[in-house]
């Protein structure tokens, strides 16, 4: 039963875990086309272009989906293999990104001026994105419900399978078919051997042949 039970847990968390990675690479592609705007764009300036200060909104875009992707492959051995270390630095992954996640919803929420604690960004891929977002609230809200969701969702599903424990081969002794332990009960058992003096070579065996004869 409980090798069942791990089963399934193996399989819902490895479609977790494709969720996820579909999230991670969705974000990669955006933050690949918004750097190629870039780029583009900067050719177009032929003087003053290195004037401009970093893009890091799509940078930083394109670093989270890259360690969702990783996380998710984390994720995938984790459940295919139902080892404790793996599972473990999975649950970190995970709870350490729930916890960024967390912080930058509550300063967004929280601080009126949150605008503020970011710097400013020269391609205004950050400020399209925020105007995105406001324009498409109730969307963008229960997205980010959802990959959070997902997100606690696969937190528990590593917890329970740590909980089951790795593969075992047999649960208990009453694992064994019927076919197996019939051949174990009629398996043959080593002949007995006698612990006795040695005999070295063939002409001391003869000798003592001779010897019980001659008493006889």
């Amino acid at each position: 039963m409980a090798r069942i039970v791990r089963s399934c847990v193996q399989s819902i968390l490895k479609l977790v875990n494709s969720l996820i990675a579909m999230v991670g690479m969705a974000m990669v592609l955006y933050a690949i086309w918004m750097i190629k705007v870039w780029q583009r764009h900067m050719d177009e300036l032929a003087f003053g272009g290195s004037d401009y200060p970093a893009p890091w909104f799509m940078y930083a875009f394109l670093g989270l989906g890259i360690t969702l992707c990783v996380i998710t492959c984390t994720g995938h051995v984790a459940a295919e293999t139902a080892n404790g270390c793996c599972l473990y630095l999975y649950m970190l992954f995970v709870f350490l990104l729930l916890i960024l996640e967390a912080g930058v919803t509550a300063d967004v929420f929280l601080n009126r001026n949150w605008e503020e604690d970011f710097p400013e960004d020269p391609s205004g891929s950050f400020t399209q994105f925020k105007d995105f977002v406001k324009s498409n609230f109730e969307i963008c809200k229960w997205i980010g419900l959802t990959i959070v969701s997902i997100q606690g969702l696969s937190l528990l599903l590593a917890m329970i399978l740590k909980a089951l424990g790795p593969h075992q081969y047999y649960d208990s002794d009453d694992d064994y078919a019927p076919d197996r332990v019939a051949l174990l009960m009629n398996a043959a058992q080593p002949p007995p051997y006698v612990v006795g003096d040695p005999v070295y070579g063939s002409k001391n065996a003869w000798n003592v042949r001779i010897t019980e004869k001659t008493n006889k």
